[in-house]
């Protein structure tokens, strides 16, 4: 074992809101995780993953020149490595909105960044801010574009609530009650979704100005709603914001939904039994499930594999 665990995480609100500005709330999930290794005789994923971070390296090595003030990494060492074996072992799959490339970029920042922020210090906004920042241009790599969200998320290992592009911070959420009836759960879609795709047709949409406003007025108000029901354990608004939310990303976000998913969302909507949301980009992946009766929600869904995040 080469470094430490870095969890998966699961952005419970917030996915393409954050962009314009909403709300988000981002938890830590425990049940999938990566750490960087090195072995002599690399092959499989091993050997593809330590060909990924040869071209991450070289990438890094571009970033801190262009912005020097930005963060300075331990490059000699890292190139090193690499060539003697190094690669990221991990169990969170990838393409499924869960943050594979956040764990790594943070395991990376973890082991080669000069003069990092440590977790261990006072996390002041500032400092918050700008570790999102570096996380936002090392991830960039692996999508294009990226918030930076992810990586800190997995860094910190802690829920962070987003209150706007440049105000974030560490926050308590309501405990578990794992008796509790409602539950946050995830389905597996079984395809693996590319976040950037995505993202190139949710930029398409913001220039029609219907979309825009179907954005500000009805998905960022029941996004930013949720996030605070959520932390107030206010469940009963919780299901209703959740349900609408639900509706607008099915009626102005179909692309985002795979196909053979669309009658199930319609029908959690329709019986109340479940609301389903995107989890991260869509188009694939981990489909996000809040239900107020996991019981009635598995009988419902007897033909899918949910997987409980969380229940209250």
């Amino acid at each position: 074992m080469k470094g430490p665990l870095f969890y998966s995480k699961i952005l419970l609100f917030g996915e393409y809101g954050i962009i314009k500005d909403s709300k988000g709330l981002s938890i830590p999930y425990n049940f999938y995780k990566g750490a960087l290794k090195m072995e002599d005789n690399l092959e499989g994923f091993a050997k593809k993953s330590n060909e990924s971070l040869r071209n991450f390296a070289a990438y890094l090595e571009d970033m801190q020149e262009a912005e020097p003030a930005l963060v300075q990494f331990d490059l000699d060492r890292l190139q090193a490595e690499i060539e003697n074996g190094l690669y990221f072992d991990s169990s969170i799959p990838q393409g499924y909105g869960v943050g594979s490339s956040g764990a790594l970029v943070a395991a990376i920042y973890d082991q080669y960044a000069l003069e990092k922020i440590t977790v261990l210090e006072n996390l002041s906004k500032d400092k918050l801010l700008k570790l999102k920042g570096i996380f936002g241009k090392m991830e960039a790599f692996f999508h294009g574009t990226s918030s930076g969200l992810d990586p800190l998320n997995s860094y910190l290992s802690l829920p962070i609530l987003i209150n706007s592009k440049d105000n974030i911070e560490p926050t308590g959420i309501p405990s578990q009650s794992l008796d509790g009836k409602g539950a946050v759960f995830l389905i597996d879609s079984g395809i693996v979704g590319e976040t950037a795709p995505m993202i190139t047709i949710f930029m398409e949409k913001l220039k029609e100005q219907g979309f825009r406003k179907v954005l500000k007025e009805e998905f960022i108000k029941h996004t930013d709603a949720c996030v605070e029901n959520f932390l107030k354990g206010d469940l009963k608004a919780l299901f209703n914001n959740t349900k609408e939310l639900s509706s607008v990303v099915f009626n102005h976000f179909k692309p985002m939904i795979p196909e053979q998913f669309h009658n199930v969302w319609q029908k959690g909507i329709e019986t109340n039994d479940y609301y389903l949301k995107l989890c991260g980009s869509g188009g694939g992946g981990y489909i996000l499930g809040f239900t107020p009766d996991i019981d009635k929600a598995k009988e419902t869904l007897k033909d899918y594999k949910l997987e409980v995040v969380y229940q209250f």
